[in-house]
């Protein structure tokens, strides 16, 4: 006779609701996401929080759309009531800028939330990724080695470490391709060559960081190593990258460094040894996440996400950062 134990409904199904998110803080939430459920108002959010004047006048953000005045009021209106707008009248015209205390939800939203809900999932086919995961540790594990006998002054254990660590930063978002070796590679080539740069001697270095390293990171790092013509030297990296770069900043890159460079950019995660070895560092809507390292200059660049712009915004946030990177290569050549 076989034993059976009976399962009461009560311990069949009896989930932990203690971490859910409070009814209080819930209401206030989905008051916020209800009134940012427009597309218009999400350009006109995302429009002020990446003016270069660090807010945005009325009769500008009316040129987002073919609407009435009457109109943009009652958007912004609905926007300021969430408490992520203040505005200012200034004679005859308003003036919007994001909340202090809203900044950091504003920045998640458009440059973590909106690029990831606007991109298309592929399905996956979790067996197969499975497979070619356990194929690509054996070549991982070789890659290491090699590098390790090649680099005879690092240390051995620690080469080893850098090439498994940057595989395993690099294959959490990116697609698994024939290409993932030769990027853990030069991942790692590049973490190691940090580790053991000297900030006082060589050129100007600059990091470019911002949440995906999919879009405005990429260009801006393209757009300086291209205006400074090797006097300073240019990189990105994101706080979360994304599995691939976005086909409109391919397109950029692919005119401003060539169709081979363009084609082996990649999203790499952020390192401290990326931020220890940079002179500069610029975030581009990242927030915070960049440790403080004595020595090296921050600055933040309120840049629009190409990923998410029209062909027009993306020709407008190019020559923004040009501008601003011209400025930036003035006062790190003017020494030289």
């Amino acid at each position: 006779m076989t034993d059976t134990t009976v399962i009461s409904d009560a311990d069949a199904c009896a989930p932990s609701t203690a971490h859910a998110i409070g009814t209080e803080a819930a209401t206030t939430v989905a008051g916020a996401l209800k009134a940012l459920a427009d597309p218009l108002r999400l350009r006109m959010l995302s429009a002020i929080a990446t003016d270069p004047r660090g807010e945005s006048c009325v009769c500008d953000l009316a040129e987002l759309a073919n609407v009435s005045q009457p109109t943009v009021s009652h958007h912004l209106r609905v926007l300021k009531e969430t408490g992520m707008l203040l505005s200012e009248r200034r004679g005859t015209w308003v003036y919007y800028r994001i909340a202090p205390g809203k900044q950091r939800a504003v920045a998640a939203l458009l440059d973590a939330f909106a690029p990831a809900a606007a991109a298309a999932d592929e399905p996956e086919d979790t067996a197969a990724r499975a497979e070619v995961l356990q194929q690509m540790d054996a070549r991982v594990t070789r890659l290491a080695e090699e590098l390790a006998d090649e680099l005879t002054g690092l240390n051995r254990d620690l080469v080893i470490a850098i090439v498994r660590e940057s595989y395993a930063g690099l294959v959490r978002s990116a697609k698994l391709t024939a290409h993932m070796i030769p990027l853990t590679e030069r991942f790692a080539r590049q973490r190691l060559a940090d580790l053991t740069r000297d900030r006082s001697a060589g050129v100007p270095q600059v990091l470019f960081v911002c949440v995906q390293n999919a879009g405005r990171s990429q260009l801006a790092a393209a757009v300086v190593n291209q205006l400074a013509d090797g006097r300073v030297v240019a990189r990105s990296a994101g706080s979360t990258p994304a599995s691939d770069v976005h086909p409109h900043v391919r397109s950029l890159l692919t005119e401003i460094e060539g169709e081979q460079e363009a084609e082996t950019a990649f999203p790499k995660p952020l390192t401290d040894d990326a931020v220890r070895a940079a002179d500069v560092v610029i975030t581009m809507g990242c927030g915070d996440v960049c440790p403080i390292i004595p020595g090296v200059r921050y600055e933040d660049w309120a840049v629009g996400d190409p990923a998410l712009a029209s062909p027009e915004g993306v020709d407008a946030i190019r020559h923004d950062i040009e501008g601003r990177v011209r400025g930036l290569l003035a006062t790190l050549t003017s020494k030289a």
